[in-house]
């Protein structure tokens, strides 16, 4: 399980370079994270990452396939490969369904030789996984705090056994006892599932003391690598 990045460009339509030249590695076990100030391109590579903004040049493998050379039309067995959890909960899931529908979504658009036997019986799996009580389950997303929401997304980006996990702003909407609790979730799974971690966050504080290693963008460039 890792992430490897060499020499990515990304722009939006005709625009100037958001990154450049960007090179990052993850590797199965590791958390990177990725921080910088605001404009420096931090929201761009996550999504970059995550397969849902095809760079202008360069590579991004995972487990050593390369994404890039499918663009958006990645196939699903290499999509599922990478989960994200969004910096808005509320923005990423539909008001009308469900927690537990939220969290069964990816295992109903599995293709079929993944499918699994008993999804119901998995989402419960998945809720007690990221510490998310069955009881919220029922319920909708104005019903839950913004920390709920969010362990129900967790579990919906790990829904699929990701070798990648990227974190884009995913504690920005929380206070610091949520914060701590989903941070605890993501490193518990991590440390069942073996995957790399990605944390993109504005706050470098929490990410020197949630990763292994700390990655400084600037203009759109790794400016600076380091151990926490």
């Amino acid at each position: 399980m890792s992430l490897r990045v060499r020499g990515v460009d990304a722009r939006y339509g005709r625009g100037p370079l958001v990154l450049q030249g960007v090179d990052l590695d993850a590797a199965g076990g590791e958390t990177v994270g990725v921080c910088g100030p605001s404009g420096s391109g931090k929201s761009t590579l996550a999504r970059v990452l995550a397969l849902l903004h095809e760079p202008a040049a360069g590579t991004v493998a995972v487990d050593g396939t390369d994404a890039v050379r499918w663009g958006l039309r990645a196939p699903a067995r290499l999509r599922r490969r990478t989960g994200v959890v969004f910096q808005s909960p509320r923005a990423s899931v539909d008001p009308r369904q469900d927690l537990r529908a939220v969290v069964a979504e990816p295992l109903l658009l599995a293709p079929r030789g993944e499918r699994v036997p008993d999804v119901a019986a998995r989402v419960s799996e998945l809720a007690a996984s990221v510490g998310l009580a069955e009881a919220l389950l029922d319920r909708r997303p104005h019903q839950v705090s913004d920390g709920q929401l969010q362990r129900a997304c967790l579990a919906r980006a790990v829904s699929t056994d990701p070798a990648v996990l990227v974190c884009d702003e995913m504690t920005a909407m929380l206070d610091a006892s949520s914060t701590a609790r989903l941070v605890g979730e993501v490193r518990s799974w991590q440390a069942r599932s073996g995957a790399a971690v990605v944390a993109v966050s504005h706050d470098a504080a929490l990410l020197r003391r949630w990763a292994d290693r700390l990655v400084v963008l600037d203009a759109g460039r790794v400016r600076q690598s380091e151990a926490p």
